[in-house]
């Protein structure tokens, strides 16, 4: 049984109108996907937690990750073969859509909760403060596999200018668990021009191999 807040919208997608009074400063503009500490969910342990830079405002008034219309992130984990079915979270994220991605040891976060109109609202020393913190709860929810979807934000969260996208080096961030592997993949906003549904479903299914979660190998 879900955790989660329904969407506020009750079902419908927003309205320009909609959007704008989610641009707040609340810090936990979404609910995260994750098992329930309690183990009342029937979920895998986590395998892969992705984490995103921060929500939109579509994606914090339907209370689901990555929910504009327009974004490749769910497309593209289709087409990986690491959901069950096509996922529309633009009215919010399906139940039965949340317990496939859990019962294959999927979780979803945010670096920051705060909802913006584009990452680049978000401060340098906001996204050090948030890279901080990522550390300290990958420590204690101790996924198999970490995949970060931004590499400026990634740059600036951990002060490493000239990474690169693809499986890091944990050594490099401060205080990372070292047996927790870490790959930064490309932001799958439609905004981004150098990804596309095809490379970044390739990518997902890099992360998947380490991670050990089940997937399907390109046809």
């Amino acid at each position: 049984m879900s955790t989660r807040r329904p969407s506020p919208l009750a079902g419908r997608k927003p309205t320009r109108n909609d959007l704008t009074a989610f641009a707040t400063p609340a810090p936990d503009a979404i609910d995260d996907v994750l098992p329930d500490p309690a183990g009342r969910d029937g979920a895998a342990p986590l395998r892969l937690l992705i984490v995103g830079i921060n929500p939109g405002l579509w994606t914090a008034a339907v209370n689901a990750p990555f929910a504009r219309p327009g974004n490749r992130f769910w497309p593209s984990l289709h087409r990986a073969g690491l959901t069950s079915r096509p996922v529309d979270a633009s009215r919010g994220l399906d139940p039965e859509d949340e317990q496939d991605l859990l019962a294959r040891g999927i979780g979803i976060t945010n670096l920051i909760g705060r909802a913006t109109v584009r990452a680049d609202e978000l401060s340098r020393e906001e996204l050090r403060r948030a890279g901080r913190d990522l550390v300290a709860r990958v420590s204690e929810l101790r996924p198999g596999t970490v995949a970060i979807a931004g590499i400026t934000a990634f740059r600036t969260a951990y002060a490493l200018p000239k990474a690169h996208l693809g499986l890091q080096d944990p050594a490099e961030v401060t205080g990372w668990p070292v047996d927790v592997p870490l790959w930064v993949v490309p932001q799958p906003s439609g905004l981004n021009a150098h990804a596309n549904i095809a490379s970044l479903a390739a990518t997902w299914r890099d992360v998947a191999r380490t991670a050990g979660v089940a997937h399907r190998d390109a046809d």
